[in-house]
C-alpha cells in the first residue's frame, strides 16, 4: 500500500465504559499543613507586590519620556487599550 491510499480506518460505536464503583477513602492527615499555607499565602503576597513595584516604575519611566518630546505641551491625558493624549495648540 502507498502512502497516497486510504485506510478504511477504524469503525468506532460512541458508546461510554462505565468503571467499576470504587470507594475514596479519607486522607489521614490534613492536606495543606498551616505552615505550608501561610508559606504559599505569603510567597503569592510579595509575588503581587513585586509585580506592582515593576509596574509602576514602568509607567514612571515611559511618563518621563514623554514629558520630553518636542509634540507640544500635553494639558490632560485618559488612558483606556490606548494613551489618548489632548495637546494645547500654539
Amino acid at each position: 500500500m502507498s502512502q497516497f491510499e486510504e485506510d478504511d480506518g477504524e469503525i468506532v460505536d460512541g458508546l461510554p465504559v462505565v468503571a467499576d464503583p470504587r470507594v475514596i477513602e479519607p486522607a489521614a492527615r490534613p492536606l495543606v499543613p498551616a505552615r505550608q499555607a501561610a508559606a504559599l499565602a505569603a510567597t503569592g503576597f510579595m509575588a503581587g507586590a513585586a509585580t506592582v513595584a515593576v509596574v509602576q516604575r514602568r509607567r514612571s519611566r515611559v511618563s518621563r519620556r514623554r514629558r520630553k518630546s518636542g509634540i507640544g505641551e500635553i494639558v490632560a491625558s485618559n488612558s483606556f487599550l490606548v494613551d489618548v493624549h489632548l495637546l494645547k495648540r500654539s
